[in-house]
């Protein structure tokens, strides 16, 4: 089981030399990946219309990909994914451009987590339609994969067309791996007919088990191979705090491990940590409470 952790970019800000530290010394002590959340926009949450979700405008977002470039300039080995990008309010043919770009100039070490999101705020802005997202998501899932492995394609779909047109250059991984965050019945489907991993938001084990058994059976059904469908959980950072972290650590990573987990990630954000300092201890105490080494 592959061991990262998130970036808590909401609460790191936005200074480079700080940004290089955190990614460094969580490469050198041997985390496999670093997870980035996503938000194009943040709203007013005192404006007029309702807004659902946990962001505003308050909270600081870096763009993943761009976060990303950067990160893979300055280490060599670590991993990036993306947890989750809002797929469906992106021109699709551009997505895959820059996402292309990423995985050529990390050398393959990119790992696409996409979703539809809950901001309909961010799609207004961006002129998507929020209401036909989860019908979108799926041929925008081919488009990408179709430009990430042929030089020229032909695709006529519902809502997007690229007549005889490509990418230039290809990204090193054809295709980039795809893996698709959410909890509904339609998106635990989906990750089972086309996705390549899940990446869900509950924090324990047993709860997530029934929305894995739908995902490998679903993928069964399809005629995939479900032991090729990753699994990323999420460990918060505060469930190992209070005493013997490294024992409660270690048996959340156990159970994850039992359902058939194949990645988990470390989130050291909303639990008072508030310096970057503070966040870079943090997975400092985590590599070292669970042992973990190169």
């Amino acid at each position: 089981m592959k061991i990262g952790l998130v970036f808590p970019q909401t609460e790191f800000g936005s200074n480079p030399i700080e940004i290089k530290d955190y990614a460094q010394t969580a490469e050198g002590l041997g985390f496999s990946h670093i997870l980035a959340y996503d938000h194009v926009l943040g709203a007013n949450p005192n404006r007029t219309e309702e807004l659902n979700g946990p962001y505003t405008f308050l909270d600081s977002f870096l763009s993943p990909l761009l976060l990303f470039s950067y990160m893979s300039a300055i280490t060599e080995t670590i991993e990036f994914a993306t947890g989750i990008i809002i797929l469906p309010q992106r021109q699709t043919a551009l997505f895959a451009k820059q996402a292309a770009t990423l995985d050529q100039l990390c050398s393959g070490r990119l790992r696409l987590g996409i979703g539809i999101g809950w901001n309909k705020i961010e799609y207004q802005a961006l002129n998507k339609d929020f209401h036909n997202r989860g019908r979108r998501i799926e041929e925008q899932v081919q488009i990408l994969r179709l430009l990430w492995q042929k030089p020229l394609i032909n695709f006529f779909g519902k809502w997007e067309s690229i007549l005889d047109a490509g990418l230039n250059p290809l990204p090193i991984q054809r295709p980039v791996p795809i893996w698709f965050g959410g909890h509904a019945k339609p998106v635990l489907e989906r990750t089972g007919r086309i996705g390549d991993g899940w990446m869900p938001n509950y924090r324990e084990a047993v709860q997530a088990k029934p929305s894995w058994d739908l995902i490998r059976e679903t993928a069964e059904k399809n005629g995939r191979n479900n032991s090729k469908i990753g699994l990323e959980a999420r460990i918060h950072y505060k469930t190992g705090t209070k005493s013997n972290h490294k024992g409660d650590w270690i048996k959340i990573m156990q159970t994850w491990n039992d359902i058939g987990a194949t990645h988990v990630s470390f989130n050291t954000m909303n639990f008072g940590l508030d310096s970057p300092m503070k966040h870079i201890q943090a997975i400092k105490d985590i590599a070292n409470s669970i042992g973990l080494s190169k």
